[in-house]
């Protein structure tokens, strides 16, 4: 364990500096914060739960926003993988490497889903239905990276990604099936950690001026768009009202506010 080891359970927004730092990074905190979670889960979800009574047209929807859900991840695996090349330092490869294992498990979940719900290839049916918004939010972020662009990069894929990755999964978990709801809300722990990382690590970099705000602005600019319009295609997925598309923008916006950055 590491010198602070604080419970899988805290807050980490709730603690000092120094103790984020020594938590986030901490190999044997990742194992204990995901344990809980994943050994009542095999397959994503609570093996007791039914999505009985999930209508036919609620079905190819659900099958198309998981689509587009899994092309995130796999945007979020192969782009968290790339930045560890780019970290400056043991710590953050170290959570780089955690955060790639738990990319790999919600595409393997995403995937899982797809079979209970009939699709025999998912990996094909995730590339030819997936957003086209999330494509090229994945291309962008790769070229940051091949530029060795660590900072925006870095804020593109673990503070704006994963802010509407958060958004979305827990949006849509309020209205799900069970099934889709126990496998979404146990994604969202993953992703709240992911966000946190990205927050001190970008938040860290600002104070010391390795970075500006107006430079992480040019990134949101870029990548904003992408997220506002992802977040229409998946309301239109889901059935659910536009008035929706609100609630998800707010969430997105006080996630990515925090740092300041506009």
């Amino acid at each position: 364990m590491s010198p602070r080891e604080s419970d899988p359970g805290t807050n980490l927004h709730e603690l000092s500096p120094e103790d984020f730092y020594a938590d986030v990074h901490s190999f044997e905190h990742w194992l204990a914060s995901i344990q809980s979670y994943l050994e009542i889960r095999p397959r994503g979800h609570q093996e007791n739960l039914s999505d009985e009574g999930l209508e036919a047209e609620d079905r190819d929807g659900l099958i198309a926003v998981l689509c587009s859900y899994g092309a995130g991840e796999t945007a979020a695996l192969e782009c968290s993988g790339a930045l560890i090349r780019l970290a400056p330092n043991r710590p953050t490869k170290v959570f780089l490497a955690t955060q790639c294992a738990d990319e790999a498990r919600h595409l393997e979940v995403f995937c899982h889903r797809l079979r209970e719900l009939g699709v025999e290839d998912p990996e094909a049916e995730i590339e030819s239905r997936s957003h086209p918004a999330l494509r090229t939010f994945h291309t962008r972020l790769l070229e940051l990276i091949e530029r060795g662009a660590w900072l925006p990069a870095l804020f593109a894929q673990n503070v704006i990604l994963e802010a509407m990755e958060f958004s979305v999964f827990r949006g849509h978990a309020k209205t799900a099936d069970p099934v889709t709801r126990d496998l979404l809300l146990a994604i969202v722990s993953d992703e709240r950690r992911h966000i946190g990382f990205g927050e001190s690590e970008i938040g860290r970099r600002l104070q010391a001026g390795e970075i500006t705000a107006r430079e992480l602005g040019e990134v949101r600019r870029d990548f904003d768009p992408l997220v506002f319009r992802s977040f229409e295609e998946t309301l239109r997925d889901i059935g659910a009202p536009r008035e929706r598309g609100d609630e998800l923008a707010r969430d997105y916006l006080d996630a990515v506010g925090r740092l300041g950055v506009e």
